[in-house]
């Protein structure tokens, strides 16, 4: 059997094709796989249930008068008075956690993650930056986003001012993932992090080794300028029960 040049061209082209469709319906049904791991945090429209809305120094407390936090059009809206922490009522432990965020010009927030039921998420838990460079442009690197406040700069800034910003952050006993906008930035064994760290007050705080490795996960409101925070597509996996 004569076999031309275009004929092989022709049965490796359509092999190349199907090779493609198979790979595009793999990684379709690999994700759709991985998104039922996920559950959504705010899957309804309105004041998210399981959810309390905290004072910004010390979650124990209520949030000032005025804070609103609301999910519309499945957006999560930290609006009215500045301040303030939306604190999950369940804790966690190990997990992923993947969302977007969105600041204005001085926007400031906050990812709660392991944090106590009382205390400041900041200094008593981890709080993972959400802030623009204009909020202060004096703070130190671990002030800003991807920071690990005041305790853990980032390898690199990627934060994109005033746009979609996408974390995937990793906690699974000591070591911590951050991944934003697609560069890794944190990738750390908290054990190895002895360094006391100074509170607001300049009293010490535990450092990053002694934090809990259970507890609470917010987001918090602290922007300037009437622009808050706003959280979507935010989801969560359980790694370990």
């Amino acid at each position: 059997m004569k076999v031309t040049r275009c004929s092989f061209l022709s049965v490796l082209t359509q092999a190349s094709a199907f090779l493609f469709v198979y790979s595009v319906l793999l990684l379709s049904w690999l994700s759709a796989a991985e998104d039922k791991e996920f559950q959504p945090l705010f899957p309804k429209n309105g004041i998210p249930e399981g959810w309390v809305v905290c004072a910004w120094s010390d979650i124990a407390k209520s949030g000032p008068k005025g804070a609103k936090w609301i999910v519309e059009n499945n957006i999560l809206n930290g609006g009215g008075a500045r301040g303030s922490w939306l604190i999950s009522e369940k804790e966690y432990s190990d997990f992923e956690l993947h969302f977007e965020f969105k600041l204005g010009a001085q926007g400031n927030s906050g990812c709660a993650l392991r944090s106590p039921s009382k205390g400041d998420p900041a200094f008593d838990g981890l709080e993972l930056q959400m802030a623009d460079l204009r909020y202060n442009t004096k703070a130190a690197a671990s002030e800003l986003t991807g920071g690990l406040y005041r305790a853990l700069a980032p390898k690199k800034q990627v934060y994109k001012p005033e746009k979609w910003n996408r974390y995937q952050i990793r906690l699974l006993g000591s070591k911590i993932k951050v991944i934003l906008n697609g560069s890794l930035i944190v990738d750390q064994d908290l054990d190895s992090e002895e360094t006391i760290i100074k509170r607001h007050n300049g009293e010490d705080a535990p450092a990053l080794k002694n934090r809990p490795r259970k507890g609470r996960i917010g987001f918090q409101n602290l922007s300037r300028g009437g622009s808050p925070v706003l959280i979507r597509n935010a989801k969560i996996k359980i790694l370990r029960p």
